[in-house]
């Protein structure tokens, strides 16, 4: 234990010394954005400010032009870097601590011009701020070099004094940043809880509607169309075929909402196992149509081994949609169900011919059954269109990709 927090302390030094450098601070301008153009302006006529003001606190002690000129710059190259590479600025603040002290004035409390010393603070103020507490710890120690070789000992208190109160203010304000971080996710994880605990509320009520009421109806119809040739006498034979499919397409009915309840009333959606309709389901569901009276054909190939499932299932579907809008929209007229699988996707067509009262497109529209086709296609990565027809009807064209979103190439 004691080996790794001094491995922990050595990998701090070695990320503060010569690590990347860490996230750009955040100025204060970014609240007014109408002032933000003229912050890089004004901030560079500042540091131009004050690399005059430092030049000539360097020519008063007498130093040689050049070195004059380098340390002024080395003065004020911290603030240049500090909002965008604050840690490189505080390194640069430390080479300047440690070299800019040349000829410094006999009896000052310090051997640094006040731009150094007091640039030197805020860029420790804004470096405590974005550093970790380890990182942070070897900042304070390796600014405190050259304060304790270079101050006098008389003044040294004076000048330690401010610099660990930045540190120890900087610190208290990063926590202070990070606990309001955390605070804002905890109330968004909330709010995204109490979104979901509403939405499974909502879906039990769902369920428990239609289990109560359309589960009952549909139940209902099952028994009657099942006991109907008993109760009825001399029932002829094709309409005991009709309550056998009546009774046969509400079974059906029943078993769907069955695993649609099952869906609604659980937390989770996991897979599942219950077979899914497919392409080698149309002839049955087409032939279900036919005895509730529609005037259906299909011309589909047997279908392939290799379509993927989630392939089917959107084709059974739209048909199934295609033939219930026909049946709703335009009672007695011809459908004709085309399925023509191809290389790389499978186009599905169902249109139907015009009937008396057929309805206008935005009639026809209106309802939920086109946006679930839409949504079935899209969802493959497929296209999807449906409208009038040349010479009256409607029609409804699909193209679904083998290797779609949701499919298996």
């Amino acid at each position: 234990m004691e080996k790794t927090r001094v491995g922990d302390w050595w990998r701090a030094l070695r990320r503060t010394v010569a690590g990347p450098d860490v996230p750009p601070a955040r100025l204060p301008l970014s609240r007014w954005p109408r002032l933000a153009p003229y912050a890089g302006p004004a901030g560079l006529l500042v540091v131009v400010a004050l690399f005059a003001v430092t030049l000539a606190a360097q020519t008063d002690r007498r130093l040689p032009g050049i070195v004059a000129v380098l340390f002024a710059g080395l003065t004020v190259a911290p603030l240049l870097a500090l909002p965008r590479r604050p840690l490189l600025a505080w390194r640069l603040t430390v080479v300047a601590l440690a070299t800019c002290t040349f000829n410094a004035p006999a009896g000052a409390a310090w051997p640094w011009t006040p731009v150094l010393a007091f640039g030197s603070l805020l860029v420790l103020a804004v470096v405590a701020t974005r550093l970790d507490r380890p990182e942070l710890v070897w900042v304070g120690l390796l600014t405190l070099v050259p304060v304790v070789a270079l101050v006098d000992p008389d003044h040294r208190i004076d000048v330690v004094v401010p610099v660990l109160t930045v540190l120890v203010l900087g610190d208290l304000v990063r926590g202070n940043r990070l606990s309001r971080r955390a605070l804002a996710a905890q109330t968004a994880l909330s709010e995204r809880e109490q979104e979901r605990r509403a939405v499974l509320e909502e879906r039990t009520r769902i369920a428990r509607e239609l289990h109560d009421v359309v589960a009952h109806h549909m139940s209902m119809i099952a028994v009657q169309a099942e006991t109907a040739p008993y109760r009825l006498a001399d029932v002829p034979d094709t309409a005991r075929a009709e309550f056998a499919g009546i009774a046969g397409s509400a079974r059906e009915a029943l078993t769907d909402m069955r695993r649609l309840l099952g869906v609604l009333r659980s937390e989770s959606i996991g897979p599942e196992t219950a077979p899914q309709p497919g392409l080698a389901d149309l002839a049955a569901m087409v032939d279900a149509a036919r005895r509730a009276g529609l005037a259906v054909t299909l011309d589909a190939p047997t279908p392939a081994r290799g379509t993927p499932a989630p392939v089917g299932l959107a084709a059974y579907r739209i048909v199934q949609e295609g033939l219930a809008n026909a049946a709703r929209h335009a009672p007695g007229a011809a459908v004709r169900v085309t399925v023509r699988p191809g290389p790389h996707a499978l186009a599905v067509r169902v249109e139907n011919t015009a009937a008396d009262g057929d309805p206008t497109p935005a009639e026809r529209g209106a309802g939920h059954g086109l946006t679930g086709m839409r949504s079935r296609t899209l969802a493959l990565g497929g296209t999807f269109a449906a409208g009038p027809a040349d010479g009256g009807g409607y029609v409804v064209d699909a193209l679904l990709p083998y290797d779609g979103e949701d499919g298996t190439g």
